[in-house]
């Protein structure tokens, strides 16, 4: 009788120590790093839209009308819009063309896999099989490209093919900074063939 209480109590014992064991192994690790990372939803999100962005051509009051003109069309398949954070930002995963006019009307267009508008700074990035093609033939081909709004400024540290029909040439490189109307170019390194088309004197 007193082998069987033991028996039992040995029992009870270990099926304790058992549960004190799975209780004492409960996962309360604080998450940090990636696994700590709230999860974010955009505000909103559009699919195959077109948007077109128009300027006034003279300052208005809140009684005036007046002629607008437009600046630049986007269209993409699909954006997130994340402007409901404190960094705002939207995304074009699924790529996107921008065709956007000069002074004189002129539309020179911006094709890429991939976008990202940093809001505040008024920076995009583009990415995947960039291409910029003037209204005159030029184009520029690179894997990924800033553009800053503010200043009209574009730039690449990527490796790029530049296409000038006007002047027969192309050229290779890698890095380039210039202005949106291709007026202005500064390339950092160039290197492979480049064709150059001779002036002929009579």
């Amino acid at each position: 009788m007193l082998q069987n209480i033991q028996d039992t109590s040995l029992r009870f014992a270990t099926a304790l120590a058992v549960a004190i064991l799975f209780i004492a192994c409960q996962d309360n690790y604080e998450r940090v790093g990636q696994e700590a990372k709230a999860k974010i939803f955009p505000q909103g999100v559009a699919e195959n839209f077109k948007l077109t962005y128009t300027e006034a051509e003279k300052p208005m009051s809140t009684k005036d009308s007046a002629v607008t003109k437009v600046i630049a069309i986007l269209e993409s398949p699909l954006n997130e819009d994340y402007d409901n954070l404190s960094f705002r930002y939207k995304v074009f995963p699924k790529g996107l063309q921008v065709e956007f006019y000069d002074e004189e009307g002129n539309k020179n267009t911006v094709k890429a896999d991939y976008g990202m508008v940093y809001t505040q700074t008024k920076i995009i990035d583009l990415r995947g099989n960039v291409v910029i093609t003037s209204n005159d033939g030029k184009q520029l081909e690179t894997d990924q490209l800033y553009w800053d709004q503010n200043n009209n400024w574009i730039f690449t540290e990527e490796k790029f093919t530049y296409t000038n029909p006007e002047e027969g040439t192309v050229m290779d490189g890698e890095g380039m900074d210039f202005n949106k109307d291709f007026t202005f170019l500064n390339a950092h390194k160039t290197f492979g063939i480049m064709t150059i088309k001779e002036e002929q004197n009579d």
